[in-house]
């Protein structure tokens, strides 16, 4: 059996991912005024493989070498740190007080 007390810091959590999640993604893609540009993108996690997960996304997207992606489809390890959980920037504090005020209307 392995010492918990072995390592200098505890290991990372791993990430788990389902079909549905929504990510965000750091890749090449198309910006509203159609130009390429390489930054953080919102997709949709679409398959869930043995070590991999593909997402996929509304806009255009890129390979490293200028390719367009024409199924709009990536795919990542699950460790990938080009791959993080999409926080929604409406907050659930938000819309608490949304219903709040709904409420104190009534």
């Amino acid at each position: 059996m392995i010492d918990s007390g072995s390592y200098m810091r505890p290991p990372e959590e791993e990430k788990v991912y389902e079909v549905g999640d929504r990510v965000e993604v750091n890749c090449d893609h198309e910006d509203k005024a159609c130009q390429r540009i390489r930054g953080w993108l919102k997709g949709t996690v679409v398959q869930v493989d043995n070590k991999l997960l593909a997402v996929q996304f509304r806009e255009n997207i890129y390979l490293t070498d200028g390719w367009m992606v024409p199924d709009k489809i990536l795919w990542f390890p699950f460790d990938s740190p080009n791959v993080r959980p999409y926080k929604s920037p409406r907050s659930r504090r938000s819309r608490k007080s949304d219903i709040n005020a709904k409420v104190a209307n009534l």
